[in-house]
């Protein structure tokens, strides 16, 4: 059985801010975060900064490439002022491609939007040095669903409106049913023109896996991450889907919050309410979820819970996973991705992913559990 669908078990140790913090810290490796979670980025579990030399490759997730960007400009940065001499990379080709590329051995470390299922951690011991790869939440961001309509800037949509415009049974833009939840709105007689990711993509996973389980009468084709209707316009990762979606009129998508710039976007029904999205409803939708049962105590992940009434809560969201190796024959690079994966889940880390993505960060409680899994990983 696939562990994504195994039992749930409530998750004490996960919490949020429920704020931004973007407070500037220290760099180097002299200060300690909050709760024990270094906030220099690791330097202890490599030895310092200054020993850190080569390349160091990832790819994966279009969603968090913003968070990425400032990760590895300012991580280098760090390793450079100790007189370090390591080179980061981050391909945002998309999860699917990116989990594809580390489990052949092509690069280091995956970003994820889905985190690794059963079968892919027990490929993992191939290139993990005879140990499993593990994942690790480093982002945490609404899914928007954003529109270019001419006219209209906002609009309140429910789940089952939604799924039935993605699955091509609501065509026009004044259908009743959008009609009915936006009665001060002037929607225009306009085709609609649903638009989808073209490649292998987590957020998309994540985007239908809220359909199926909201609206699993207008959304029947379960969770996936290869768009399985035909018709509308498709983007190839998160930039692609947002070009398509500016470049006509009529058009819808979904994408990470952070790359929602000038469109329209929906407030999406939670109960008896529309809620926007933000950094912190996104936050609080993962508060309220439990823990993925069946994974070894390094392996976290959250089952989010997409049904959910609380108020205030955006459950169109995505949990960016990293995923490691639990060793690496590789002394080096083990070294690497130790002090790496370390500055992401680190007070400074997150909060340069807050600044350059709108991303909530991660409580210091998870991230103290996070560093643990780190500072569990082997090299040599």
């Amino acid at each position: 059985m696939n562990v994504r669908k195994n039992k749930l078990v409530s998750l004490a140790a996960l919490g949020l801010v429920g704020g931004l913090a973007l407070s500037a810290c220290g760099g180097g490796s002299e200060n300690g975060g909050a709760d024990g979670a270094s906030d220099g980025g690791g330097a202890a579990a490599s030895g310092g900064y200054a020993e850190l030399s080569g390349n160091l490759a990832g790819s994966g997730a279009s969603s968090a490439q913003n968070a990425q960007t400032a990760w590895t400009e300012s991580f280098m940065g760090l390793v450079q002022s100790e007189g370090g001499d390591l080179t980061v990379t981050y391909d945002p080709t998309g999860s699917g491609t990116g989990r594809e590329q580390f489990l052949s051995g092509q690069v280091q470390f995956a970003g994820t939007d889905a985190a690794l299922d059963e079968e892919e951690l027990a490929k993992s011991a191939d290139v993990c040095n005879d140990s499993q790869a593990f994942d690790l939440p480093i982002y945490i961001s609404p899914i928007a669903v954003v529109f270019n309509l001419e006219g209209v800037d906002s609009l309140n949509l429910t789940p089952e409106t939604i799924a039935g415009i993605f699955a091509g049974d609501i065509t026009k833009w004044n259908d009743p049913k959008i009609a009915e939840s936006n009665p001060d709105a002037e929607l225009p007689d306009t085709a609609i023109v649903p638009v989808h990711r073209s490649d292998d993509s987590g957020t998309t996973e994540n985007f239908t896996e809220y359909l199926s389980e909201t609206a699993p009468d207008a959304w029947t084709h379960g969770p996936v991450e290869t768009w399985p209707v035909d018709g509308g316009q498709s983007g190839d990762g998160t930039s692609g889907m947002i070009s398509t979606v500016e470049g006509g009129n009529g058009t819808i998508g979904y994408a990470d919050a952070s790359q929602a710039g000038n469109l329209g976007t929906a407030a999406i029904q939670v109960g008896d309410e529309f809620v926007e999205y933000s950094a912190d409803a996104a936050a609080k939708a993962v508060d309220v979820s439990p823990r993925e049962e069946g994974r070894e105590d390094n392996d976290i992940v959250v089952q989010l819970d997409r049904t959910t009434t609380e108020a205030g809560v955006y459950p169109i969201v995505l949990v960016s996973y990293l995923a490691l190796c639990g060793s690496y024959a590789d002394s080096a690079q083990g070294d690497a991705v130790k002090a790496y994966a370390s500055y992401i889940v680190s007070e400074e880390g997150q909060n340069a992913a807050a600044e350059a993505a709108g991303s909530a960060p991660l409580s210091s409680e998870l991230s103290t559990e996070a560093q643990a899994a780190i500072d569990g990983i082997t090299v040599g």
